[in-house]
């Protein structure tokens, strides 16, 4: 689509993680409103710094463009997470961006965690994310997004929504992955696009080759949520070059954030050598 000038908001958020004798610190932090982060924490010990981003207008309506630029130098340790669901509400024609550029360096992990985003039923929005890694760095992400209110019965029928994420290392592309998702009802039943559910999810580890029993095990620890009244809920877990990738698409937010996060932490224990600790504003 053809994009419209604006005055909408133009966030900035410039975040720069370094190793100071074995603590990671926020040593560099530009921001500019909507987008501010939170003093950083240490529930597990001052080698892995957690962070939490703010949104201070709320949301994000047509015409924004929201810039996140995040360094990782040689081997600091982060989780990144948002403080609430992030929601694109209807547009006025005009089109939402944002845009998240991240570089990790070797030796580096990061965990990028955002909660949930609500796409409202008439929203155009595009996210773009690119991730450079240099050799022994590591990345951690995942994405949830909801089309349509649909506690409210809304469906996802006008507008549109695209994804582009792509992950670099060192100069070669390890998993590029364009989606895009125009609001109509076809699109909205169909088995290419929705096929009736109104949540999708992908969660990838990109850091070094895993066996085929971590991928059996990614599949093993998704628990269906009980309280729904059909298992229409579809998963899939792929072996990447350096890593894995897991698809989901159903209706309980509760059932895919449960699953990523008990895959997060699979990978954490086995491949990290980490312990579970979970961000203290997913309590709230």
């Amino acid at each position: 689509m053809t994009e419209i000038p604006s005055s909408g908001w133009h966030g900035k958020l410039n975040l720069v993680y370094a190793d100071r004798q074995g603590k990671t610190l926020l040593t560099h932090n530009e921001n500019q409103a909507p987008l501010k982060v939170q003093r950083p924490f240490y529930p597990e010990g001052q080698r892995v710094c957690h962070s939490v981003i703010l949104h201070t207008a709320g949301g994000v309506v047509g015409g924004d463009r929201l810039f996140f630029d995040v360094h990782l130098q040689s081997n600091t340790q982060v989780l990144i997470t948002t403080a609430a669901a992030n929601k694109i509400y209807r547009s006025n024609r005009l089109q939402a961006k944002q845009t998240i550029e991240i570089k990790v360096d070797s030796g580096g992990c990061l965990e990028w965690l955002p909660q949930e985003a609500i796409v409202f039923d008439g929203a155009i929005y595009r996210q773009n994310l690119r991730v450079e890694l240099a050799a022994n760095a590591t990345w951690i992400g995942w994405e949830i997004t909801r089309f349509g209110r649909s506690a409210r019965g809304e469906k996802f029928l006008t507008g549109e929504w695209r994804s582009h994420t792509e992950i670099w290392q060192e100069g070669v592309p390890l998993w590029i992955d364009r989606q895009w998702l125009p609001g109509s009802e076809e699109v909205f039943h169909s088995p290419h696009g929705l096929a009736g559910q109104p949540i999708v999810g992908t969660f990838v580890y990109v850091g070094q080759a895993v066996s085929v029993e971590t991928v059996q095990k990614a599949r093993s620890v998704f628990i269906p949520d009980s309280r729904l009244q059909t298992a229409d809920s579809r998963i899939g877990v792929t072996r990447l070059e350096h890593g894995f990738l897991c698809r989901y698409r159903g209706s309980s937010t509760t059932e895919v954030r449960n699953w990523f996060t008990n895959v997060w932490q699979l990978v954490r224990m086995s491949l990290l050598s980490r312990a579970s600790c979970l961000p203290r504003v997913w309590m709230v």
